[in-house]
């Protein structure tokens, strides 16, 4: 819509406002416009979601004996509060984003699509009063048929179906594999599926996965604004390019705005929580991102502490099913800090500052090639 604006500003009145032709202004509008637009809404929607009573329900005594102790009192507390980060990044994209760019259609979709996925889930959560939600079998096939649909689009579009076959990796000059073929699809569903669920997995305390977001859409925001800049990405850091990754970083930014603005109600303790409505739109936009990007690989670090929040899971289970013992009190991970006798405000402000140093060490791989 900006452009349309500036268009019609230079037809109707001769005026050339040049600075709504660039990226890097629109992206700080993005970024600010999220995050006053998230204050301003955020009050009503808590206030919605506690006269409609979709509170989060928390693992009984039954369940989890140690985590009901701990998390008791969050009983309660209005979920499905993604929504305000679903909607504040919307308005902001559809309003300072070039809307004709194949990439951000992909992106948006599959941030949309996981939202209303995750959404279902956490109403089913409240309907039933536990916290269980929709089957897993469910919530991953509908997961499957998004991220599927998303890559599909990739894959066909002649503007970018080259370029997105491409597979780059960190320390290496040019792409690995010049052409994934249809490989690539596979390879789509398992980066976005397992990154959305990674993301879902962290969404375990008051303004943990939020956090560790913000570091997560920053250092994307880097990436994609290098991607489309020729000059910089292509030719002088001899990463991948291409001319519609760039608008992608207006995104990034309208993601942190968001973030901030929902952090400031998520924060501990928290008022509201995203539920999976806002975790698994994150993690599938991040996942997207990364794809469109050429950077599903640095995904790996610099979404470090939702891979370690996964891994813990993964590795718990596998545990006890192979040896009959747990590795850890509890997984994900932070709950087992959580039992260890941390705070839950020291487990999230140190899984922050591991969040950052995993976005920074994420955006060193760029020159190390």
């Amino acid at each position: 819509m900006i452009l349309w604006l500036y268009d019609w500003l230079k037809d109707a009145f001769g005026l050339d406002v040049r600075l709504l032709r660039y990226i890097t202004p629109r992206a700080g509008v993005a970024c600010i416009f999220a995050f006053v637009l998230s204050l301003l809404i955020g009050p009503r929607v808590i206030r919605r979601l506690s006269a409609l009573k979709i509170g989060q329900p928390v693992r009984s005594a039954e369940e989890v004996r140690e985590l009901a102790e701990l998390h008791g009192a969050k009983a309660g507390t209005p979920t499905m509060g993604g929504m305000m980060i679903v909607f504040t990044v919307l308005i902001s994209v559809a309003l300072l984003v070039n809307l004709a760019n194949p990439l951000v259609w992909a992106v948006m979709f599959v941030f949309v699509g996981l939202g209303l996925v995750g959404m279902v889930d956490d109403y089913w959560k409240v309907v039933k009063k536990n916290s269980r939600g929709i089957s897993a079998c469910t919530k991953i096939m509908l997961q499957i048929v998004v991220a599927f649909t998303a890559g599909l689009f990739l894959y066909l579009h002649p503007a970018i179906s080259g370029y997105i076959r491409e597979l780059h990796v960190p320390f290496h000059k040019g792409p690995v594999v010049q052409d994934m073929g249809w490989l690539c699809l596979p390879f789509f569903v398992l980066v976005i599926v397992g990154c959305s669920n990674a993301v879902n997995l962290t969404d375990g305390l008051d303004g943990l996965a939020i956090g560790c977001s913000i570091t997560v859409a920053l250092a994307y925001a880097a990436f994609c604004y290098l991607v489309g800049n020729q000059q910089l990405g292509e030719k002088y850091l001899l990463i991948p390019h291409s001319p519609y990754a760039g608008e992608l970083s207006i995104v990034c930014l309208a993601l942190v705005g968001a973030g901030l603005g929902f952090l400031w109600f998520n924060c501990h303790p928290a008022k509201v929580f995203m539920g999976d409505t806002g975790s698994l739109a994150l993690g599938g936009a991040f996942a997207t991102l990364a794809i469109c990007s050429k950077h599903e690989a640095v995904l790996i670090i610099v979404g470090g502490v939702f891979v370690m929040e996964a891994a813990s899971v993964i590795l718990q289970v596998a545990s006890f099913k192979l040896r009959g013992k747990r590795i850890f009190r509890m997984s994900p991970i932070h709950h087992h800090f959580e039992l260890k006798g941390w705070h839950e405000s020291q487990v999230i402000v140190r899984f922050w500052m591991l969040s950052l140093l995993c976005a920074l060490f994420g955006l060193a791989t760029l020159k190390l090639r």
